[in-house]
């Protein structure tokens, strides 16, 4: 019995050990990034809006990001436990196409970025790829009285690379995309 007890002992201290290298990898390298780990907060017109948060954008004048399972509660963050093969998912995904094309008639047959009918893991991403936000360049610009060349040229600026050029994929936040389409004149 004796012998389980400081076996057991020994396999807590060398469990503890590890998890706290571990920690100290994992915290060392939220600072590398370039919000240090922390939330983004982006104060607009006196309210705050947390940038890594997807937000819900209802105008037509604005970018729509990624539907959410969760209707964009930070608080109940989630996905959908639904496959590819489920078919009430597949005939969720297939309205969210429809409604997407009926609202942008003027891109056609153009095929649509996934992310703009899917939700992320968590229901809550707060970018889109480059595809989706120019899938919506054409709407914004006729909405806004813009030429297409410069919300063209605006979802380029805020487009984001990869971290350290090889993580991940180019992405556009939408909130701050929407953000400086405001501010466009």
């Amino acid at each position: 019995m004796k012998n389980h007890i400081v076996t057991a002992f020994r396999l807590t201290i060398v469990m503890l050990a590890v998890i706290g290298i571990y920690l100290l990898i994992v915290y060392g390298g939220s600072k590398v990034l370039p919000t240090k780990g922390n939330a983004e907060i982006i104060t607009q017109n006196g309210q705050k809006f947390y940038a890594n948060i997807g937000q819900e954008f209802k105008s037509d004048k604005y970018f729509h990001g990624r539907p959410s399972s969760v209707n964009y509660n930070a608080a109940g963050s989630g996905g959908s436990n639904k496959g590819p093969s489920n078919q009430e998912y597949l005939e969720t995904v297939q309205k969210r196409i429809d409604t997407l094309k009926m609202s942008h008639p003027q891109m056609g047959n153009t095929k649509v970025p996934v992310e703009l009918v899917t939700a992320s893991g968590s229901g809550l991403d707060p970018d889109i790829s480059e595809e989706g936000a120019l899938y919506q360049v054409k709407k914004i610009a006729q909405v806004r009285n813009l030429s297409e060349e410069k919300v063209k040229d605006l979802v380029k600026n805020q487009t984001e690379k990869p971290f350290l050029g090889l993580l991940g994929p180019s992405k556009v936040n939408v909130l701050k995309l929407n953000i400086a389409l405001d501010q466009l004149k």
